[in-house]
């Protein structure tokens, strides 16, 4: 089934999950690895490109899944769960969602903070639309660097969470999405 029903996700969400997932653990990884870099080094570069290209992708593929939602709501949460599980879990989802796009359009604006142009895996260029000054470029950084730190903490929080009501609780949790 390609929609959500009121029980499961459809293939379309559960692709989105899964592209949106693995590119922000692998962008989190790239970052933290690329933080060690000098300037100097053969993959800063390199490594800065792929980040900067795939966070574009995670801001398309969130604004898809926004409007995925819109169109094919998520089923609601399990009936079982516990009320303080219930917020728990609708604020992480908020956290998460906010996060898709918050810490893109900071490193967006890190990367045009110049006011130049900077290249989508070589294809071509995503414009600058404007300059920005040296203490919105310094708030940009610590947003992008402290909001995608954190984020590790939230997707453990959300994994465990899942693996805890498949494997402990004995929910089906896990069914849903896969």
């Amino acid at each position: 089934m390609i929609r959500n029903s009121t029980d499961s996700y459809g293939l379309v969400s559960k692709l989105l999950h899964a592209l949106i997932a693995f590119s922000i653990i692998g962008l989190i990884s790239l970052g933290w690895w690329m933080v060690g870099l000098s300037y100097y080094d053969a993959w800063y570069h390199t490594g800065l490109e792929l980040h900067r290209a795939i966070g574009i992708c995670v801001l398309l593929l969130a604004s898809v899944f926004v409007i995925w939602k819109v169109i094919s709501p998520s089923p609601g949460l399990q009936k079982s769960l516990k009320p303080m599980e219930k917020v728990g879990a609708k604020v992480v989802h908020i956290i998460l969602l906010l996060s898709m796009f918050v810490v893109p359009l900071t490193g967006y604006a890190i990367s045009t903070s110049s006011g130049s142009d900077f290249t989508f895996f070589g294809l071509f260029d995503i414009p600058a639309l404007t300059a920005i000054s040296d203490a919105t470029r310094d708030l940009a950084i610590s947003l992008h660097y402290y909001i995608a730190y954190g984020l590790i903490a939230v997707i453990l929080l959300h994994a465990g969470a899942a693996f805890k009501h498949q494997f402990i609780d004995k929910k089906g949790t896990l069914k849903r999405m896969f």
